[in-house]
């Protein structure tokens, strides 16, 4: 299906300057974007791992009627559920809709989550709120990505939606360090101020958002030529205008691409049957989203949840000491994180990601050694202490090494990258 909308615009024909954003253009208006993308990201990353301290608070606890383990998992897993129904509704409508409005509705929707949560005196009302949570979470990380790479020059692409990953990592950070900061206090603000943290970044995204551009590939995809246009010229200086050559080439090579992809992009119904007559296909698509499941498997979500209460639990450590680890467990992610960056073009993206995994493989044995010749009865043992260690070099080796996320990016074409990027949360 080609591009039928607005067919009679010519390239040269007159457009009024762009209005500069925030009187913004060029690189400084790029910064403005990535801080949008980042903060989404950020604040994913810090939703991640605000649960995990909250779930030892005994104030907490005692609100929510001291529940049993069983129904402590079915609260904090029912963020997950909430993410897979949000994957599926940016599947279907994200297109639709576009960046802006996607980034938006999640942001509303987590706002409205947080609120329910913060305030919350009993486990339904906290279930719900972790239900909607998720579902806004799961758009704000599909779309922030795409927006940022839509939005920046191909030199930098790759470097931005890295630095979104890496801000992930220091939400994440964040988090630990906050749940344990608060661990001093008494009451319920020890957990109800973590969670109410999370409308700060809120805010930044209700001020940015709406008045930053719109994904120029999306504007001229849906026949919004004009305005596609002038957002190519506010992206590029304030040096940029309607003749420049470079503007006309990448409104061309945008256009291009939304052509072939339409002509060319095979359904998903042939994709599994294996009839599109590219025979790699299906083997990339199991290999693109395959990663992201195994990524999900490898406990790298269940271990950020749950790292303080299996350290008190399971290892035998205090409740300070335990929030005290996972802190410093999170800030071992974020530094190795850097280095996972400045390895990847080295080492590949295929090697790094098998030595990652084999790491953390690695680690799970020693984890099960040294905690099986652990004495319960004691619990300052040597080996007990091994196993923390060991949950710290796991957390290092997912950092360093496991690229799951952005593989799929790499082996895909564009119309298979996005959908198949929302089956991470199946």
């Amino acid at each position: 299906m080609g591009i039928t909308r607005r067919a009679d615009y010519l390239p040269f024909s007159p457009i009024r300057p762009p209005r500069p954003y925030f009187g913004l253009t060029g690189a400084k208006l790029n910064a403005w974007v990535t801080v949008a993308c980042t903060t989404a990201m950020m604040l994913f990353g810090y939703d991640q791992g605000v649960f995990g301290g909250i779930i030892v608070t005994p104030d907490f606890l005692k609100t929510m009627g001291d529940p049993d383990p069983t129904f402590q998992g079915t609260i904090v897993s029912l963020y997950d559920i909430g993410c897979f129904f949000g994957a599926v509704s940016t599947f279907v409508f994200g297109e639709w809709l576009g960046r802006k409005k996607c980034l938006m509705i999640g942001v509303t929707i987590m706002s409205i989550g947080a609120i329910l949560q913060m305030s919350s005196f009993s486990a339904g009302q906290m279930i719900f709120g972790r239900l909607i949570t998720g579902e806004a979470f799961k758009i704000n990380t599909a779309t922030a990505p795409v927006w940022q790479s839509e939005t920046s020059k191909p030199a930098w692409r790759g470097r931005l939606v890295i630095l979104g990953m890496i801000m992930n990592a220091a939400g994440f950070s964040l988090s630990n360090w906050m749940t344990y900061g608060l661990s001093f206090a008494t009451g319920s603000i020890s957990w109800r101020f973590p969670i109410a943290f999370q409308l700060g970044f809120s805010i930044v995204l209700f001020f940015t958002v709406p008045w930053l551009p719109e994904s120029p590939r999306w504007l001229l995809a849906h026949g919004y030529y004009e305005e596609g246009v002038s957002v190519l010229i506010a992206l590029e200086g304030a040096h940029a205008s309607i003749k420049d050559e470079i503007i006309i080439n990448e409104r061309a090579k945008i256009l291009e691409a939304v052509r072939i992809e339409r002509e060319t992009s095979p359904r998903w119904r042939d994709v599994l049957k294996g009839s599109t007559g590219d025979t790699g296909m299906v083997q990339r698509l199991v290999l693109g989203a395959g990663t992201q499941w195994m990524q999900q498997l490898s406990g790298i979500n269940v271990t950020s949840y749950y790292l303080p209460l299996i350290l008190q639990d399971s290892v035998g450590h205090s409740n300070s000491l335990s929030r005290l680890l996972a802190a410093c467990n999170s800030l071992f992610y974020l530094l190795f994180s850097f280095v996972g960056l400045l390895l990847i073009e080295k080492a590949g993206r295929r090697k790094l990601m098998m030595w990652g995994a084999a790491g953390q493989c690695m680690c799970y044995i020693l984890i099960s050694g040294l905690l099986s010749q652990s004495d319960s009865s004691n619990p300052a043992t040597r080996a007990r202490f091994g196993a923390a260690a060991r949950r710290f070099s796991f957390f290092t080796m997912c950092s360093l090494g496991f690229v799951g996320r952005e593989y799929h990016g790499y082996i895909l074409r564009r119309l298979i990258v996005c959908p198949c990027g929302q089956k991470e949360r199946l």
